[in-house]
This record gives C-alpha cells, sequence and structure tokens, in this order.
C-alpha cells in the first residue's frame, strides 16, 4: 500500500501525538440508504476504502451507528491489520432505531456498551479517536457535556480510547469539555454557507486542536448555491471541489472528510481539493456565506 502522504492536499495535522493527512474520508455514504443496512455494490464499498489508503489518506471517520455496524465492519474487512499510519476517527452518543432514527445514547452504560462495540466491529484492542456526539439532527443544542466526558476519559485511562473529541457542539460545550480532558478535534457543521463557527475555528487552530466540518455542501440556498456554481463554472472546476479546496485554504487545522461510495468519485474529490484559490476566488467565496 501507498504511504504518499505528500501527494495529497493540505498536507498533515497532529491529532494529538498522530500526524494524519488533512484530507481524510469520511465512511458515513458506505452503509445503505439513510445510513442504515448494507451497501448496494459491497465489492465497490470494500474497493473505496482500499482506495483510499493506498492514495495515501491516513484519516478515516467511521461510527458503530452507521449502519449500524456496517461501515466499521466494512473498514474492518478491507483494511484490516490496518498500517500503523492509519487513524480511524469514530463516534458515540447516539443509537438506530428501526425507523432509522437517531436516539441520544448518553448515559455512562451507553456510551461504556458503544466504545465496547466499536472495539469490537473494528477489530482493535483500543480505538485511534472518539468523538462524542452532542446535540441532534437540527444542530448543537445546550446542555451539559460535563458526564458524558468523564465517561470517556475514564475510558481512555482504561487504555480504550487514545484521544478526545467533541461533535455536534457549541463553544461553551468545547470549553467545558476541555476542562475535562485533553480535546484533539471538535467535529461540527461548516461550509461556504455556515460559518457560524469561524471565531471557534481561529481560537481551535491557536490551540492546535483540529476542526472537522461535516457536510461541506449542506444547507446551502439556491441564491448561494449558484455563487458558488459561479466561482466554479470560472475555474472550470465543480462546486464540490472548490468547497473543499476553499476549505484547506480556510485554516491550517481544518481536517477533511468528504464521504463517497464510489472510488471515481474519491479521485475527483482529491484532484479538486487541490484546486488553487486566488484571492480574488476567496474573496467571492467568503461572500456566500456573509
Amino acid at each position: 500500500m501507498s504511504t504518499c502522504t505528500t501527494c495529497l492536499s493540505g498536507g498533515t495535522w497532529m491529532l494529538g501525538d498522530r500526524a494524519v493527512t488533512r484530507f481524510g474520508y469520511g465512511a458515513m455514504q458506505l452503509a445503505g440508504p439513510w445510513v442504515m443496512g448494507p451497501p448496494a455494490d459491497r465489492d465497490g464499498a470494500l474497493a473505496v476504502l482500499r482506495e483510499a489508503v493506498d492514495r495515501g489518506i491516513t484519516h478515516i471517520d467511521t461510527s458503530d451507528a452507521y449502519g449500524p455496524r456496517v461501515t466499521n465492519e466494512l473498514i474492518r474487512e478491507a483494511l484490516h491489520p490496518y498500517p500503523e499510519s492509519l487513524v480511524i476517527a469514530t463516534k458515540v452518543g447516539a443509537n438506530r432505531d428501526a425507523q432509522g432514527g437517531w436516539p441520544t445514547a448518553r448515559r455512562p452504560e451507553d456510551l461504556r456498551r458503544q466504545v465496547h462495540e466499536n472495539l469490537r466491529s473494528l477489530g482493535v484492542e483500543t480505538l485511534d479517536l472518539v468523538n462524542m456526539r452532542m446535540g441532534d439532527a437540527e444542530g448543537p443544542q445546550p446542555g451539559s457535556v460535563t458526564e458524558a466526558f468523564e465517561t470517556l476519559a475514564a475510558l481512555q485511562q482504561e487504555g480504550l480510547i487514545r484521544h478526545l473529541g467533541v461533535s455536534n457542539v457549541t463553544a461553551e460545550q468545547v470549553a467545558e469539555a476541555r476542562a475535562v480532558a485533553p480535546v484533539v478535534c471538535v467535529q461540527n457543521m461548516y461550509n461556504l454557507a455556515h460559518r457560524h463557527d469561524d471565531d471557534l475555528i481561529e481560537q481551535l487552530a491557536a490551540d492546535s486542536i483540529a476542526y472537522v466540518p461535516f457536510f461541506p455542501l449542506g444547507g446551502f440556498s439556491p441564491v448561494q448555491s449558484e455563487a458558488l456554481s459561479a466561482v466554479a463554472a470560472r475555474l472550470g472546476s465543480t462546486p464540490m471541489s472548490v468547497a473543499l479546496a476553499w476549505l484547506l485554504q480556510r485554516s491550517p487545522n481544518i481536517l477533511l472528510i468528504a464521504g463517497t461510495s464510489k472510488v471515481a468519485h474519491l479521485r475527483e474529490n482529491i484532484v479538486g481539493a487541490g484546486l488553487s484559490l486566488s484571492a480574488e476566488d476567496i474573496a467571492a467565496l467568503d461572500g456566500i456565506g456573509r
């Protein structure tokens, strides 16, 4: 397998004591419709994971809730025994119900069970990174993260987790979690159209904490989509490529976990994220979210 991390746009970032490629891969789309059940093309899903690692990607994002268990089992089948350079980030804090919903599961016993389920499905003795998911499908919500994060910190002390992060959180919840244990990353919705975490990104960068945006094209209004498409057309590129390139150039602590279930699309994303944006391009794109 290739270990060429310099072939990927953005270079690397330190997640705690682990260097990862800033261009990573998100495995959620490998599960079936609505992130439930197996993929329609299992061989294709396995091929995407192997291609990601062959291309030098060293950061894969997943969760045992995806499927449930589907993406973790695919990752294990495709890549185990894992390369030493590979960091697999997972997420806890929600279950799946029969309707495909995401009911919260943040009691200490829930979190312990989820951590052990992730260990089993990934086939490891220690999880590289566990993100504590707060809020709900609407986004971050007020509420204390202390009890849940204390549970994960205890599991970290037991040697079951190497590093901790938080997801779908407010800046206040980030500070609350950091008072309990070191946080190496924050995973929130953020993109050209949703710039609510601008200040938080700057604060985290100053403290060498990664920021991992999800839904790089999520929640755009028609007008915002038109503005992005216009920039992409001028550059002879695609909206997705421009959005990914903008994120990489936005701040050095931003890590991408763009997902896909197709090898060809993965390759397009890798190339697209390497698009060089001029100051004029960035000024036009910044206007989309302001």
